[in-house]
């Protein structure tokens, strides 16, 4: 057994309560895209909006040419 005395124990502990209320009082700084991660999900109108995007982005891509030609 430790041979530390009542004081010194309890000096220990108050240190280490200090330090965990200082923890404690530094909200850890969450990036907002964390913040709202899943927010829509499960929401139909989110999935439309994801649906069109990309039909939106594949009518942007430029069609392929199926006789290698490449235009002038």
């Amino acid at each position: 057994m430790s041979t530390m005395t009542l004081e010194d124990r309890v000096a220990m502990l108050e240190q280490e309560l200090r330090m965990l209320k200082q923890q404690l009082a530094q909200p850890a700084i969450v990036p907002w895209w964390e913040q709202i991660n899943g927010v829509f999900a499960a929401t139909p109108a989110f999935d439309e909006a994801i649906h069109l995007g990309r039909q939106y982005r594949e009518a942007q891509r430029p069609s392929e040419d199926k006789d290698g030609d490449v235009p002038a």
